[in-house]
């Protein structure tokens, strides 16, 4: 079905990051599944293209005249190839919000252009371990001393943890107060007492950074602070919807490539009924959370996505995902179930958008309550 949300300057902004992915993921990729992360070339060069200067105002070296939806050309062209490298979205679909709605202005000057051009990548610090993300249970402390805080704590399944130069780390300052007393500060990670743990060997996304975080009285300036003390938990669930629509996007255009990739495989196989039906069965399904996610993008460029909208756009594309997926692996048979077929790699890789970002369970709390019963 046709498509109504890009114009010709995502078409064009395509051609150009298809020619991105070619050059400077394609040939790279294999070594970035053995290392666990990608490499800084990598952030250089999406830096240099204007890919994570996408949404920022130009003053502070972002790419002008670009949306979130620019963003999701991104995330299309890199699922394409069958290509993990969720710790970009991370960065531009995440990370980089709290600094454009929550940074003064001083902090945007000496953080913004470094973030944009590569040279800093950024993570956001909140599940703990044998907490996850349970905001109420956390036990990462700042105590204010003086004209800094002391940090104290650990992080674990942090997404460009291993790599990160800034972690916006959020944080209990009145541990009294529950979900009122966290703030969010941002973290130098070349300040004493930070330290990275391990590397989490993953079931899938073998190319994407993610690692355990530790705080020994880490002393952070209070001018590091993102937005007002104990506020925290307000800014992380303003930047939900995008955070999840994001994760959306994602698992939608991941069961389009599979399915093309399936139908190129079988192309001249003479493939039974069966298996035509059930690929007929994803394109109808594919159609039906591709319509919900380009509404939901609509909405969010409109300022008017529902947290409620956005968790019924993740949980069906991430469920859609996985059905689409495992229906084509089910159609390849054993050729598909390796890590060298592209669907087995994304049977792996799409597992997890159903459990970060929120689960599905989490999910449909949130749908449940807006409903009148």
């Amino acid at each position: 079905m046709r498509r109504e949300i890009f114009s010709k300057k995502h078409d064009s902004f395509r051609t150009v990051v298809r020619r991105f992915v070619d050059e400077h993921i394609a040939p790279e990729y294999d070594l970035w599944e053995k290392n666990g992360r990608p490499s800084r070339r990598f952030w250089r060069a999406a830096g240099e293209l204007g890919i994570l200067g996408i949404g920022v105002p130009p003053e502070h070296g972002g790419t002008p005249d670009t949306t979130f939806t620019h963003s999701v050309v991104v995330t299309e062209e890199i699922q394409r190839q069958f290509f993990a490298v969720g710790g970009l979205r991370v960065q531009t679909d995440i990370c980089m919000s709290y600094f454009l709605h929550y940074a003064d202005e001083q902090q945007k000057q000496r953080w913004l252009p470094k973030l944009t051009n590569g040279e800093h990548v950024a993570a956001l610090g909140l599940s703990e371990p044998g907490s996850g993300s349970d905001l109420k249970s956390m036990s990462t402390r700042a105590e204010r001393v003086g004209d800094h805080y002391v940090i104290n704590g650990a992080k674990a399944f942090i997404s460009n943890g291993a790599s990160a130069d800034l972690v916006i780390l959020a944080v209990k300052t009145d541990p009294s107060a529950g979900r009122h007393g966290i703030s969010l500060i941002v973290v130098d990670t070349t300040l004493e007492g930070f330290e990275r743990g391990r590397s989490l060997d993953k079931l899938g996304l073998k190319a994407q950074d993610l690692a355990e975080l530790s705080f020994t009285n880490v002393r952070v300036p209070v001018e590091d602070r993102l937005g007002e003390e104990n506020r925290g938990f307000e800014y992380l669930m303003s930047n939900l919807a995008q955070e999840r629509l994001s994760i959306a996007v994602n698992s939608q255009a991941a069961a389009s490539a599979a399915l093309d990739h399936t139908v190129e495989l079988l192309a001249g196989t003479s493939p039974s009924q069966h298996t035509k039906f059930e690929l007929a069965a994803c394109v109808a399904e594919i159609a039906s959370g591709q319509a919900l996610a380009d509404r939901a993008l609509a909405e969010l460029e409109n300022g008017t996505l529902s947290p409620a909208d956005a968790a019924t756009t993740k949980l069906y594309c991430t469920e859609l995902q996985g059905r689409v997926v495992d229906r084509c692996l089910q159609q390849l048979g054993t050729a598909g179930y390796t890590r060298e077929c592209n669907i087995g790699r994304a049977y792996l890789d799409g597992r997890v958008s159903r459990i970060y970002g929120g689960s599905s369970e989490i999910m449909k709390v949130i749908i449940s309550q807006t409903l009148a019963l």
